[in-house]
């Protein structure tokens, strides 16, 4: 079975435009993601699935220089854009993964591959309860599974991809892990500045590639900067 990571990514959000290419250390959002998703021992391959739109055009440009498959589809139907990325790599199953997640532990992708494999499953996912904080979400889609759904979908279906497995549960084999310790209440996904601000510090106080840490420690890192008081970071 051929397993890729699709990246779904755009430029046009509206609280931080632009945001997946951010620069957090030098290094763009969406690159330090890759750079963990690089050590997933589980994956065939990966792909970012942006639209096309012009606004993305510099997505497009990235993913060529950093040579990773670039797959454009319909801004505003996800789900049908993330099918056609998963097709364009022949993939039997995909990783649904968030270019605004720079600091996602790539052992928690290893961990939903494995269950998947493990079968049967149409999807496995740690955000059905969510126990692990925002930013560490993984939700591995089997492709024929949702190339049954997405004629189905609404529009915010369209939008959100996997919103319709979860209404729609008792049609649906959905696996689910969640953490030992929970803290779903931490953000460590990137919506606007200040999440920014953030994802900064905690690699600066980390002093070690994330993917390395993991993400309890990314977490600590965030409790840390947290009782110190945003005005305290470093610029």
């Amino acid at each position: 079975m051929r397993i890729a990571a699709v990246v779904q990514a755009r430029l046009s959000s509206q609280r931080l435009p632009g945001k997946v290419l951010q620069l957090v250390g030098g290094t763009p959002l969406i690159g330090l993601l890759l750079e963990g998703v690089a050590r997933c021992r589980r994956l065939d391959t990966v792909v970012i699935a942006t639209s096309t739109d012009p606004s993305d055009d510099p997505l497009d440009s990235f993913a060529k220089s950093a040579g990773i498959g670039c797959f454009r589809g319909s801004l505003n139907n996800v789900g049908e854009r993330m099918l056609g990325a998963a097709a364009s790599v022949g993939a039997d199953a995909f990783v649904r993964l968030n270019g605004d997640s720079p600091l996602l532990d790539p052992s928690l992708v290893d961990m939903a591959v494995d269950l998947f494999l493990e079968g049967p499953a149409d999807i496995v996912t740690n955000v059905w309860p969510r126990s692990f904080p925002k930013g560490q979400s993984v939700e591995v889609i089997s492709s024929a599974a949702l190339a049954r759904t997405v004629p189905l979908m609404g529009l915010e279906d369209r939008e959100h991809v996997t919103m319709y497995f979860y209404s729609h549960a008792d049609r649906y084999v959905i696996r689910s892990f969640t953490a030992e310790r929970p803290r779903p209440e931490v953000q460590l996904s990137v919506d606007e500045p200040a999440d920014l601000r953030r994802c900064t510090a905690i690699v600066r106080l980390l002093g070690r590639p994330h993917w390395e840490a993991g993400w309890e420690e990314c977490v600590r890192a965030s409790d840390e900067l947290a009782a110190q008081g945003e005005g305290t970071w470093p610029a």
